[in-house]
């Protein structure tokens, strides 16, 4: 028989022996690894504790034309329209409040028809004509849909504004004299959070009157 000590005892192994690294080396590991940017260099991060190449195009020459001039950037195919013409061409009417194509504010015309920048790559918007709110006040005067929210105070925050104006541009392009169901449909992509839509109907049914 086996002494019953000498059967359930295990026999004393080195840390290092059993897993190769000691707990106060993995300790320490851990912290220096903490301690180093995810980042090391533009091409490779550190992963797992090794250096692994990042995937993926840089960043290429693109050409815009935005509000009837011709914009050039180097971009990454992965940025958007939106963070291309405010970050890159300066171009900052279009606004970025949820940035995931629910609330309008980003609004900007694609050849003419309303689009979210925020949910559009930059580079397919080359070779189309680009319109932002900057371009509807011509030689110092107002749009007229423009100047209608300034007199009907379908504004608070603002931030809904510059999308809700240029969408209201593009609805009345589209439909002189609007319905409400025409509202319904052609602005149900615009939130304001504030709730002017009053002062937003007041301003197109005044739009509409001049012929916007």
């Amino acid at each position: 028989m086996h002494d019953d000590e000498s059967v359930l005892k295990t026999p004393e192994e080195p840390m290092e022996e059993r897993s190769g690294v000691s707990r106060r080396d993995f300790l320490k590991i851990s912290t220096i690894a903490a301690a180093v940017p995810v980042v090391s260099g533009p091409k490779m991060v550190l992963a797992a504790g090794e250096q692994v190449p990042v995937r993926g195009p840089g960043k290429v020459p693109m050409t815009f034309n935005v509000n009837g001039k011709a914009y050039k950037a180097s971009l990454e195919p992965r940025v958007t329209l939106l963070d291309a013409l405010r970050d890159s061409l300066d171009i900052t009417g279009a606004k970025r409040v949820c940035d995931k194509a629910e609330c309008g504010a980003c609004t900007v015309l694609l050849d003419d028809k309303p689009v979210y920048a925020c949910s559009m790559l930059a580079i397919e918007g080359q070779g189309k004509k680009i319109t932002t709110v900057e371009a509807l006040m011509e030689n110092g005067k107002l749009h007229p849909i423009q100047q209608a929210f300034v007199d009907n105070d379908a504004s608070q925050c603002g931030f809904c504004t510059p999308g809700f104006v240029v969408a209201c541009k593009a609805m009345l392009d589209k439909h002189p004299d609007p319905t409400p169901d025409d509202l319904l449909h052609e602005l149900s992509g615009n939130i304001c959070r504030c709730g002017t839509y009053a002062g937003i109907r007041g301003a197109i049914a005044q739009a509409a009157r001049k012929g916007a």
